[in-house]
Order: C-alpha cells, then structure tokens, then sequence
C-alpha cells in the first residue's frame, strides 16, 4: 500500500470518528502470563488508557475487536467505560462490518489498530490503517501509518494524540492540564 501524502493523511486522521483496535499485541505486549492456579495476567499501558478516555471525552467512540477471550480485556474495557467489545472474533472484518453498520460509521471514519495478520483485512479496508511498532512486517507494509511505539508501550496514545491534532483538539487539551482546569 501506498502511504498517503501527509496532508491527505492529516485529512483522514480529522474525519476518524470510531477508533477501534485489536487487543494482544497493541494494548498489551502481546505476551500472556498464567499463575500457578491458572489465572491469565495481561499488563495494559496506563497511557494508553487516558488516550482512550481523552479521545471519549472528545466525542469518538472506541472498541475491541480480538480474537482472544479474557476477562482481563472484559475488566479493562469496562473501567475505561469502552462499549464496543468483541472477543473470541476469527472474521474481524466480518465483526468491524456489523459494528460500523450498528453505529452509522463508514469505514472511511474508522481508524483500526492491529499488529498481526489477523488483522490485516481490517486494516486495509479502514479509512486510517494503523500498525504499531513491533508489528509483523506484512501487516507494517499495508498501514496508512506505523507508530513509533510497540504494542502495549503506548502506542494506541500515540494514535490518539495524532487524530486528535488532525482535529485541532490537541492544544486545548494540553492547555486544560497544564491550567488545572
């Protein structure tokens, strides 16, 4: 896939409505932990999670669309207030159709964060195709855009920030913390 030019890309960053994302590998590190008495531990980047609120409050709607089941990702969507939630999905792009469908969105106001193949139909079909950092190269190669950081170290705030300068609501946000206000 050919990268927009950055104006072009700035342009579909601003029209981004509904952000949505895979799970293992872009909120957390990809790695699974299990106790001795079989509980799964998964660690979530804590400014990945404010980027998630921030972007809320600025009026887009976020969700989950992963192949995993787990009740962490079920506990964590729920303390960041995140509606949309799929797990245990094999046609992600089947999924995103019926969400997008369900929530009046067009693809081309969707923006999808993957790091695997699983995810690469989605991604390509999305208006703003995301892969972070450590993503597999074929899934790197067809994104609109590569972050700088990997998956579960901040990259989805990284996302955010961006779309959020492409709507010229960055500074103001910025401001708001800085004044205490």
């Amino acid at each position: 896939m050919t990268n927009p030019a950055p104006h072009d890309l700035s342009q579909r960053m601003a029209a981004v409505q509904l952000l949505l994302m895979d799970v293992d590998g872009v909120l957390t590190d990809g790695g699974v932990a299990w106790t001795s008495a079989g509980s799964e531990h998964q660690t979530f980047h804590i400014r990945d999670g404010l980027g998630i609120k921030l972007w809320q409050r600025a009026g887009g709607e976020v969700g989950l669309v992963t192949g995993r089941r787990s009740a962490a990702v079920q506990k964590r969507a729920e303390e960041l207030g995140i509606e949309i939630l799929r797990q245990g999905i094999d046609d992600k792009l089947a999924a995103v159709g019926e969400i997008l469908e369900q929530r009046g969105v067009s693809w081309q106001q969707t923006a999808f964060i993957g790091d695997d193949l699983p995810d690469l139909p989605v991604l390509i079909r999305c208006g703003v195709g995301v892969a972070v950092a450590d993503a597999c190269p074929d899934v790197a190669a067809a994104a609109t855009l590569v972050t700088r950081l990997p998956g579960g170290r901040g990259a989805v705030r990284e996302v955010i920030e961006q779309l959020l300068r492409a709507r010229g609501a960055w500074e103001a946000i910025v401001t708001r913390f800085s004044t205490g206000g």
